[in-house]
């Protein structure tokens, strides 16, 4: 039994996020139906995270076990003849049979982008969020900062599945950063993991701190923003 560990690029507008849903076209379930085609039996495909309907990928890692013997670059270009165009596989490696993409995971970083201009470009449309509004963007830039280190995470947490068996929400924020320039806004976040959403309650945070609504930039907020809209946000890299 080979453990093969693939890097994938997507875009994930197309699709209705990472994780296999029944009716539903998700980026685990095609690679699932292509591997499990490919073994003539069911194949689990793993990812590092399960990215939400809608969000990007620029370097995700998944892995699975197979017993067939084709080699890694005709493995990597038979997969690619068979997904659609919105999904690639850049590189595929054998790896031990206990690697899981998730779990050995040391750090992960996302990073979210906003289009400040009067007028985005139908090109750039499906891949940043399009705020034009009044924001200060200073105080955005402070509040950023204060998300660095470890804390309780569970208000910029959606509801999930696995809530009920009382996981921990506290995370640890190596860095967390708002960058602007040339009409954008580009935030970046590099974590030891993230719960559902939030990534997105934090940006949406972010932009209430720049509407004047967060009165203490240098402390978690007890509460996030509305959340903002998944197709700004990039899943960048996962380290190991």
């Amino acid at each position: 039994m080979r453990r093969i560990r693939i890097q994938l690029a997507y875009d994930g507008g197309p699709f209705h996020g990472w994780q296999v849903q029944p009716g539903l076209s998700t980026i685990q379930g095609i690679l699932e139906d292509i591997v499990g085609g490919m073994e003539g039996k069911p194949v689990h495909v793993a990812g590092s995270g399960r990215t939400d309907a809608g969000v990007h990928a620029l370097a995700q890692i998944a892995a699975f076990s197979i017993e067939n013997p084709i080699p890694l670059e005709n493995l990597r270009r038979a997969v690619n003849r068979l997904l659609p165009p919105a999904i690639r596989v850049l590189s595929a490696g054998e790896v031990h049979a206990g690697f899981h993409p998730r779990f050995d995971a040391i750090a992960k970083t996302y990073e979210y982008r906003m289009v400040r201009t009067e007028v985005c470009s139908p090109f750039e449309w499906p891949y940043v969020y399009h705020h034009p509004y009044i924001l200060d963007e200073e105080r955005m830039v402070r509040l950023a900062r204060a998300f660095e280190g470890e804390h309780d995470f569970t208000a910029f947490a959606a509801s999930d599945p696995r809530d009920a068996v009382g996981k921990s929400k506290v995370r640890t924020i190596f860095s967390s950063t708002l960058e602007r320039g040339d009409g954008r806004l580009i935030y970046r976040v590099r974590g030891s993991g993230f719960l559902k959403h939030m990534v997105r309650n934090i940006v949406g945070t972010l932009i209430e701190a720049g509407r004047g609504n967060v009165a203490d930039l240098d402390a978690l907020p007890a509460r996030s923003g509305a959340t903002a809209p998944a197709k700004g946000l990039f899943q960048v890299s996962v380290e190991y």
